[in-house]
């Protein structure tokens, strides 16, 4: 039932999202949009090596995007980029795959479990995830390419 999706958790998180704005001098910007609901995410990102060490976003979503984002606010700095990569599976398996959800830091998403039954919500969920692994993609090939170049 949609109430299920929408429950108090999910608007608590929503309204009180953490991180919001710009980074001034980003390793790496990236945007996600939901063609079919016109929400959209915008993150920057800065790494050290493949971890994590400051994040921004601009979240313009739904409550099941701003939710996904608040997520990702509260735990992204310190974690790796493998990490998040395989974040991203998991969040996918669990929506479209009936998967179970994350353990650990990443246990609140389980609250968008439910979000599984509504297809059409897929996508906003997943907007900060996509937009994070974007970014990571972004930063390892400006590396590699400096490396490259020194060699």
């Amino acid at each position: 039932m949609l109430n299920d999706v929408y429950n108090t958790r999910i608007i608590e998180l929503a309204g009180n999202i953490p991180r919001l704005g710009r980074l001034a001098a980003p390793d790496a910007s990236a945007t996600a949009h939901s063609k079919l609901c016109g929400s959209t995410v915008k993150i920057d990102l800065k790494m050290d090596g493949s971890i994590i060490t400051d994040f921004a976003h601009d979240v313009k979503a739904c409550a099941l995007g701003q939710a996904s984002s608040s997520i990702m606010a509260r735990h992204v700095v310190g974690s790796t980029a493998s990490e998040l990569r395989e974040l991203r599976e998991i969040v996918r398996r669990m929506l479209k795959e009936n998967g179970a959800p994350p353990e650990g830091k990443w246990a609140d998403i389980a609250l968008l479990e439910p979000v599984r039954d509504y297809k059409a919500r897929h996508a906003s969920t997943m907007l900060t995830f996509d937009a994070v692994v974007d970014a990571i993609g972004q930063i390892e090939t400006k590396s590699a390419a400096l490396t490259t170049a020194q060699s």
